[in-house]
């Protein structure tokens, strides 16, 4: 049996050995027009920092889609992969969140401030739907509930293979869905690697180098050694277990050094020119 054409272009790159490009983005139809156009590999529409508006993620999903670019393409996969950050920090346990963007036809969720297994599991669990104990690739166990009549015709599929798509990569060989957990402080870095060993399902590790400054005690003063030294503990950790991590301000300045260290999901933050972008893929061959 064949296997089903990858939708979700994030984990396309990201699966083949390539870097994966993406950005976080406001829901904005203006914006999601213009992404549309782009070279991203995906984009992250923010809810955490711009507040939660459902309906304006919704537009954004749709206006994201050009219907000259999929006939052309001849294939369901959106040029550019849409997923969301959620407001709720991982001790919110806010799982709501997640399944309404995961209803709307959102590819992954990234989970803002993540620092125990205990967050870690809650944030693989609500992407997942329930499946019974003895079933292959219980755990975590799926506590998303079931509504996806808006993301089968997002994804143009029936909603029988959507069920069977709309699981978390890796865990999923076919599973299209993206968790990403964003560590953002030293108890996230101290438990890491219990939560690598413990929760499957993680498709990506993402630093929150600003909050983590913070906390470190040179806020936003992310090239300052401390910082870079706590960033490639969090880098090393990944590494040891084959995780991907991300870097969230790739910029041209800093580009060839971020994925020199390893960094494959790379959040390229676009002045309007989209020259991080451009340069990024430059370092990394796919220019």
């Amino acid at each position: 049996m064949s296997k089903p054409e990858r939708l979700n272009g994030i984990i396309r790159a990201l699966e083949s050995g390539q870097h994966s490009f993406t950005l976080f983005a406001p829901c904005e139809i203006e914006y999601a027009v213009e992404l549309q156009q782009s070279q991203y590999d995906g984009v992250v529409f923010e809810g955490e920092h711009r507040g939660w508006d459902i309906k304006a993620l919704r537009d954004s999903l749709q206006y994201l889609l050009n219907r000259k670019q999929i006939a052309g393409a001849n294939s369901l996969a959106p040029a550019v992969t849409p997923t969301a950050r959620i407001p709720a920090n991982g001790a919110e346990m806010n799982q709501f969140l997640a399944k309404q963007a995961l209803d709307l036809g959102c590819y992954g969720i990234v989970w803002p401030h993540i620092s125990t297994v205990e967050e870690a599991y809650n944030a693989v669990a609500s992407c997942r739907y329930q499946r019974l104990s003895d079933k292959p690739l219980y755990e975590p166990a799926g506590i998303r509930g079931d509504g996806p009549m808006q993301a089968t015709r997002y994804w143009g599929v029936s909603q029988q293979e959507y069920y069977e798509r709309a699981d978390v990569w890796p865990l999923a060989p076919n599973g299209e869905i993206l968790v990403v957990l964003q560590i953002e402080d030293t108890m996230g870095i101290r438990n890491l690697p219990d939560i690598l060993d413990n929760v499957p399902g993680i498709g990506a590790i993402l630093i929150g180098e600003g909050d983590l400054s913070q906390e470190l005690g040179y806020p936003r003063q992310t090239e300052h050694k401390v910082v870079l030294e706590a960033m490639a503990e969090i880098v090393a950790i990944c590494k040891q277990r084959g995780v991907i991590v991300g870097h969230p301000h790739v910029t041209p300045e800093n580009a060839e050094r971020v994925i020199a260290e390893g960094y494959r999901y790379l959040m390229c933050a676009a002045p309007r020119s989209f020259a991080n972008l451009r340069a990024a893929r430059g370092f990394a061959g796919r220019g």
